[in-house]
């Protein structure tokens, strides 16, 4: 897999009906290790090792229905009281982050109605926050620390 620009971990991979799965500790499971899973897992990790999210109120592909249709944010962090803070989309290392890509995480918090949205393809990392008087997107400069949610 691809060198991201993430701290690396200590991952788990095995073989599962011929092709490699990693574990992944959200869902305490294997999963394919697809490309854009090897993005998930790294980010993941940062988040918790460097960042101070707790595992415990993170979710990876939480379904959600949006326009009738079922879709999935590809990691959601809670607060506390189990409300939805923030939606993280991850896309391969080989995917470019476009307009496109935004309008992806937009739609899904016309569901969740968070204040953070992050996107990421492990070699550049957007995040922003939605003022939630004037709905307007402020980016900011590096992954804020849990404490400062």
């Amino acid at each position: 897999m691809k060198q991201l620009n993430l701290p690396p971990f200590k991952y788990k991979v095995i073989k599962q009906n011929g092709k490699p799965a990693i574990f992944d500790v959200i869902r305490k499971k294997y999963v394919a290790l697809t490309p854009e899973e090897w993005v998930r897992q790294h980010f993941v990790h940062y988040l918790i090792e460097h960042k101070g999210y707790p595992a415990a109120l993170m979710a990876n592909e939480m379904a959600i229905t949006l326009n009738g249709m079922t879709r999935r944010c590809d990691s959601v962090l809670y607060d506390t009281k189990l409300q939805p803070r923030m939606i993280i989309e991850y896309k391969a290392a080989t995917v470019p982050i476009t307009q496109q890509v935004f309008q992806q995480i937009c739609s899904y918090n016309f569901v969740l109605k968070v204040k953070w949205l992050i996107v990421s393809n492990g070699l550049q990392h957007y995040c922003c926050y939605l003022h939630p008087e004037t709905q307007q997107f402020t980016f900011v400069k590096d992954i804020p620390f849990y404490e400062e949610l």
